[in-house]
């Protein structure tokens, strides 16, 4: 009677097996296909495709607009940079870079490009054509500066503020050709020729020389030296810039970044005004999570061409905490205290009648960074 019911019981089994097996092959003949991420797409196609949003508040016992350059409200939340970048760049061949934001400081580099009336909230950070052929590649269009240790990109930066240096010593972005040619593994060298200073207007007339050499001997150490000359229509003289860039990765979480500048103006009345500084900064990560940034700097405008008092000196400390919750995710909690040796900062509105002025400025941010993309 056992083997009778055993023998039942597998029977049974084999019915089942038999009449599920079709029934799986229907179902995934029925089944929706995976639709592959748009990443895979774009690598697929060669493409890299990343993009940003970038949101703050500032509080400041003071107005910074005549001294900072993009952190220069008054007590706001703002949006600070949404960006979004496509290129095609292949290792030999012809290619393409876009690159556009919108926020504020669009609406702040829009000034600087083409003049206090032009303050729109979109710009094209670069735009620009690629062809590349073994250790040689030329681009022509516009692009971002080869100077500084900072950029325009609120993610590529440590810090939620900019630095002294890059508002008063650094151009942003130039309309042109630059040639960057990789010498050997360790040395590149780079020339270019552009529209002057942050200009996109193609009715500029004088050009500037771009150049540059990068020195990184090792993963621990590298040198970069930048030089800009060329005439500033707005005064009728020749202006440069050299600028040096040396970074020391002392252990996988500890950086040094150390930049220096030298600027001058040729006046119209045939005197030249100079004015020159530098900057530290300390970047070290305790883990994935947490992370320390200081910058400390100063400037001295020599001969008072950007703060109207000769031997003006303006110095700054920044200290920010950076909190990743997320791998795409950071939260930037930041401290900056400027002083000056006279009475630059606007303690109150500039536009009033009688604003008042003071030796120093405060400031606390908070900000959140999110990227995507490739």
């Amino acid at each position: 009677m056992n083997s009778m019911r055993f023998l039942g019981a597998v029977a049974l089994l084999t019915a089942a097996l038999n009449g599920a097996a079709p029934a799986a092959e229907a179902d995934a003949q029925t089944a929706t296909p995976a639709v592959p991420a748009w990443t895979d797409l774009f690598a697929a196609w060669g493409l890299t495709a990343n993009g940003y949003v970038a949101a703050s508040y500032y509080h400041s016992n003071g107005y910074p607009a005549n001294v900072h350059e993009f952190d220069i409200q008054h007590d706001t939340f703002q949006l600070d940079q949404a960006g979004f970048q496509l290129a095609y760049q292949p290792k030999n061949g012809f290619g393409a870079l876009v690159d556009l934001f919108a926020g504020e400081d669009a609406r702040l580099l829009n000034q600087a490009e083409r003049g206090p009336g032009d303050d729109g909230v979109f710009d094209v950070r670069q735009a620009f054509l690629q062809y590349q052929r073994g250790a040689l590649t030329l681009i022509a269009g516009k692009f971002v500066t080869l100077a500084g240790a900072e950029y325009i990109n609120a993610t590529q930066n440590t810090n939620f503020s900019r630095s002294l240096l890059f508002a008063w010593c650094e151009p942003l972005t130039h309309t042109g050709v630059r040639a960057t040619w990789a010498v050997t593994d360790t040395v590149t060298l780079i020339g270019g020729i552009n529209n002057g200073w942050n200009v996109t207007s193609t009715s500029y007339g004088p050009k500037t020389a771009e150049l540059g050499v990068a020195w990184t001997p090792s993963k621990t150490v590298s040198l970069t030296a930048q030089a800009y000359a060329g005439k500033n229509e707005q005064y009728e003289g020749e202006r440069t810039l050299v600028d040096v860039v040396a970074t020391y990765n002392a252990t996988s979480a500890l950086t040094f970044i150390v930049n220096v500048d030298w600027d001058q103006q040729r006046l119209p009345d045939s005197t030249t005004a100079r004015w020159d500084g530098a900057a530290l900064y300390v970047n070290y990560a305790f883990n994935s999570l947490w992370r320390l940034s200081l910058r400390d700097e100063y400037l001295n405008d020599r001969d008072g061409f950007n703060f109207g008092g000769p031997g003006s000196t303006l110095k700054e400390a920044t200290l920010t905490i950076g909190y990743s919750p997320a791998k795409n995710f950071e939260l930037r909690l930041e401290g900056r205290y400027d002083s000056s040796s006279r009475e630059t900062f606007y303690r109150t509105d500039p536009a009033s009648v009688t604003p008042q002025m003071a030796d120093s400025l405060s400031q606390v941010a908070v900000q959140g960074v999110y990227k995507f993309g490739t």
